[in-house]
């Protein structure tokens, strides 16, 4: 039976970096993706079962009063995005252990429905205005986009004692190394 291990930062705390190296240089680990739901139409190539699971706006918000997500959210109006109950037990039962890149609400939903199978850790930034610094480095948003970054951090912050563990990442190979340490021993005991 495999584990689940969730991680939620606010944009711009180095996270999606941090997952990407983890899946690449440890692939003793196991770590894998949920295939999420989402009621957007399918892109290119896209394949039912394989990038998303696609369901019109009716038969996700179908899904959601029935109780079939650990999480979703409606990033647009009638756009949904969501984790399958389904699913992640299905990986689960296959031996995987899988990754969440999630938002705080999400993990916090994934962590109460899977309890002690879950290791929830909340990556933060050294400071709000070390990420305001990055978020303006990256030269992808507006001030106004920041700002609402800005805004949403704080918020996400005064959720991090929820989780298991948090982590700051004010250096990156440090937090790396912590990262994987703690999973490391989560998914070995």
């Amino acid at each position: 039976m495999g584990k689940l291990v969730i991680i939620s930062a606010p944009s711009g705390t180095g996270k999606s970096t941090l997952i990407t190296r983890l899946r690449a240089e440890h692939p003793e680990l196991r770590l894998r993706f949920s295939i999420s739901a989402t009621s957007r139409s399918p892109r290119g190539t896209e394949r039912d079962g394989v990038e998303y699971y696609f369901f019109s706006p009716e038969e996700f918000r179908s899904r959601i009063e029935a109780g079939e997500f650990l999480e979703y959210e409606e990033v647009y109006s009638g756009r949904y995005y969501g984790t399958l109950r389904s699913e992640v037990d299905r990986c689960l039962q296959e031996g995987d252990n899988l990754i969440f890149d999630v938002d705080y609400v999400g993990a916090l939903n994934i962590k109460k429905a899977y309890g002690a199978s879950a290791l929830s850790i909340f990556i933060k930034p050294p400071s709000i205005e070390e990420l305001r610094h990055r978020l303006q480095g990256r030269s992808t948003d507006s001030e106004e986009v920041i700002e609402e970054r800005i805004a949403k951090a704080t918020l996400e912050l005064e959720h991090a004692e929820a989780f298991d563990r948090a982590l700051v990442n004010d250096d990156l190979e440090t937090c790396y190394g912590e990262l994987y340490q703690l999973i490391h021993t989560f998914l070995s005991a």
